[in-house]
């Protein structure tokens, strides 16, 4: 069989050294010949961020940061920026930092530097997302994918082993959803699975050893390479049904990420022997399921939703919401009735496997 395919690759410059964040962003700005800076960090990342920007002069610098990007929050950091005239946006932090970051790149065409501090993977998409009136919209633009990621795991090294774990498996979300999304092809598959095998072996150095900079490491290159898989794939069922999850319900984006996971996977893998062949290989084990779920006995990841605050009367409106959004082409067909099982599966934590004889 021959193979075709069509790929699109990001142009993007990444900058990967740890101990290393402060020069190389102030290269990059000394690069981009920015004048005016709006540096982007939450209060809890300020100490970071100092740290970080201590070779640049920025004119604004903006805390003002909310899960899910609110619009009213967007709109808010978009006057400023446009108030003080900003030509460069560096945005220091998580999947939130980014994600406002990316708001007003939307809508001025500013150019990002990201320095992430987490493994959410979102500094290496050209995805977008805000919410409104509790409705998550996402969007794809290349304006708002940032010119330049600068990764120092020395940065993660704040990040709990708790929020760790949940972010690591939010970036192998990212990995396992690509290989089956609307855009698969075999060059972010093979991505997606280099981006497995890291994640595999760097959170368990984590976990055992948080100040550990080899896992640090092996986990924000894992994360890095998952984002893009992602970027070039696109969203899958996975993503949908955590978009509906974070932006009508307000559950915690990694978390959700990272306890949905398996039950998406358990759910697709009979369907989709191909990929989870992949998958597998790259867990080094039988199975991709086996796999995924002996890295979350290791890290004791999050297993059940309701733990986040949802409930099994919620469970109707998510499954309106979400139906519609999930790709024609998932591997297996999705009913309201089969997600209305998954999505009670998530919820109480029930074991996965339950999921793939459905």
């Amino acid at each position: 069989m021959s193979l075709v395919f069509e790929h699109v690759a990001l142009g993007q410059r990444v900058l990967f050294g740890t101990g290393k964040a402060a020069e190389n962003l102030a290269a990059e700005v000394e690069r981009l010949g920015a004048q005016k800076v709006m540096v982007i960090a939450s209060e809890f990342e300020a100490t970071i961020a100092d740290v970080v920007c201590a070779g640049i002069s920025p004119v604004l610098r903006w805390d003002q940061v909310v899960m899910h990007v609110p619009v009213e929050v967007a709109e808010k950091a978009r006057a400023a920026a446009a108030e003080h005239e900003i030509d460069l946006l560096v945005c220091v932090g998580g999947g939130s930092t980014t994600g406002l970051a990316k708001a007003v790149a939307l809508t001025s065409g500013i150019q990002i530097v990201a320095v992430p501090t987490t493994y959410a993977g979102s500094e290496a998409t050209n995805v977008w997302g805000l919410t409104d009136a509790a409705r998550k919209t996402t969007g794809v633009d290349d304006s708002v994918l940032p010119v330049s990621v600068v990764y120092d795991a020395g940065l993660t090294l704040s990040l709990p082993v708790e929020m760790s774990v949940a972010s690591g498996l939010n970036g192998m979300a990212h990995c396992i959803d690509s290989l089956w999304a609307p855009r698969a092809d075999p060059i972010n598959a093979a991505l997606a699975a280099e981006g497995i095998r890291a994640l595999n072996q760097g959170l368990p150095l984590i976990k055992a050893d948080p100040q550990d900079l080899q896992g640090r490491e092996q986990a924000l290159y894992g994360a890095y390479l998952s984002a893009v898989a992602f970027a070039s794939a696109g969203s899958g069922m996975h993503h949908k049904i955590c978009h509906v999850l974070g932006g009508t319900f307000n559950l915690p984006h990694a978390q959700t990420h990272a306890t949905v996971l398996s039950y998406v996977l358990a759910f697709n893998a009979p369907a989709a022997p191909e990929a989870a062949a992949r998958a597998a290989a790259a867990f080094g084990a039988e199975d991709a399921l086996t796999g995924l779920n002996r890295l979350r006995d290791i890290l004791d990841a999050p297993k059940a939703l309701a733990d986040y605050g949802f409930t099994e009367g919620n469970i109707p409106e998510a499954v309106r919401i979400a139906l519609p959004t999930i790709p024609a082409s998932n591997p297996r067909k999705v009913t309201a009735e089969n997600l209305t099982r998954l999505l009670i599966t998530a919820t109480v934590g029930e074991d996965p496997k339950t999921l793939t004889d459905l």
